[in-house]
């Protein structure tokens, strides 16, 4: 028998193997089935988010916070649409509205960065990928645009370390050995 977690769990893999216009009808069966389920329209709306159907994403990530407003992956995701978009004010409300329900997240943390570096608010941007590498210290994204940041603030004794803290993250700190 049919049931919505298993059309949500094909779509997801659907989605994952690049395939997204056929996992769409699996997310809308499912839905016809859990109408409410906030996870069922975010997966939804990633899916449509991949074919480039925006409009359709977002109306699926916003029916996804109206029934269940933490959800911060959805907030994320509609940041990163308006983004795509070039409406960076409505990109950075999401990223804040996603920060307030977790702010331990450094992908949106980095995401929220980005958007600043894009505007020029290069010191706005260092503090959110320094909180995302203070979240994951190996965050290879956020230690690059923190390294960038860095470099358009003219700090370039910290750009050095970021630089070096990412070829080492890369192997090439390994000193060769003879045994």
């Amino acid at each position: 028998m049919e049931t919505a977690s298993f059309l949500n769990n094909s779509g997801i893999a659907l989605t994952e193997a690049n395939r997204p216009n056929e996992a769409i009808p699996l997310f809308r069966r499912a839905l016809f089935m859990e109408p409410e389920n906030p996870l069922l329209w975010l997966n939804l709306g990633i899916a449509q988010q991949r074919t480039g159907d925006y409009d359709e994403a977002l109306n699926s990530f916003q029916r996804a916070v109206f029934i269940e407003d933490d959800l911060a992956d959805a907030w994320v995701s509609m940041g990163l649409i308006y983004y795509e978009l070039e409406r960076f004010e409505l990109s950075e409300e999401c990223y804040h509205s996603a920060l307030i329900r977790n702010d331990n997240s450094p992908k949106v943390w980095n995401n929220l960065g980005v958007l600043y570096f894009t505007e020029g608010s290069f010191e706005e941007a260092r503090h959110c990928f320094e909180e995302a590498v203070s979240l994951s210290p190996l965050y290879y994204d956020a230690l690059y645009n923190l390294r960038d940041s860095c470099r358009e603030l003219q700090d370039y004794r910290a750009a050095a370390e970021f630089e070096r803290i990412l070829s080492c993250s890369q192997g090439a700190c390994r000193r060769d050995r003879s045994f």
